[in-house]
């Protein structure tokens, strides 16, 4: 039996869902970060579960046997901080992260607490490489 990803695309607005955030602070940023990222991919945002905003998609099949479709790139809003889904995990992006400002670094995700903390121009040079970097894998 092959297990599958959970995180679905949904039928939600994204910028209903962006507009639905209690926090000011994290609302604004997330029309911001919904700007910037259909900018940068040219790709319409969907949802990906009740929480998550996606822009492309890409087919995985591990050795495993595991497989399903994932967002190329995207970003969530959640109460304690924003979390941009950035890095494939195939690449070092150290040098770029060294200019980028405040952060915490998860497997594929960069933390922020708000978008005031970093630099804007930086996170799209980062979303280009980590796409960039996406495609050789897994191209378009």
């Amino acid at each position: 039996m092959m297990a599958e990803n959970k995180t679905r695309p949904t039928t939600m607005d994204p910028a209903a869902f962006i507009q639905s955030i209690d926090h000011p602070t994290r609302r604004a940023d997330g029309v911001v970060l919904l700007e910037l990222m259909t900018k940068i991919t040219g790709w319409d945002a969907t949802m990906w579960g009740p929480s998550i905003i996606g822009f492309g998609s890409y087919h995985y099949k591990y050795d495993s046997g595991r497989e399903g479709d994932f967002l190329r790139t995207g970003f969530s809003v959640r109460k304690a901080n924003l979390v941009i889904y950035i890095m494939p995990g195939y690449s070092d992006f150290g040098e770029i992260l060294g200019r980028i400002g405040k952060y915490k670094m998860g497997k594929s995700c960069l933390y922020i607490n708000k978008l005031a903390d970093i630099d804007l121009t930086v996170l799209e040079e980062l979303v280009r490489a980590g796409l960039d970097d996406m495609a050789k894998k897994y191209p378009l």
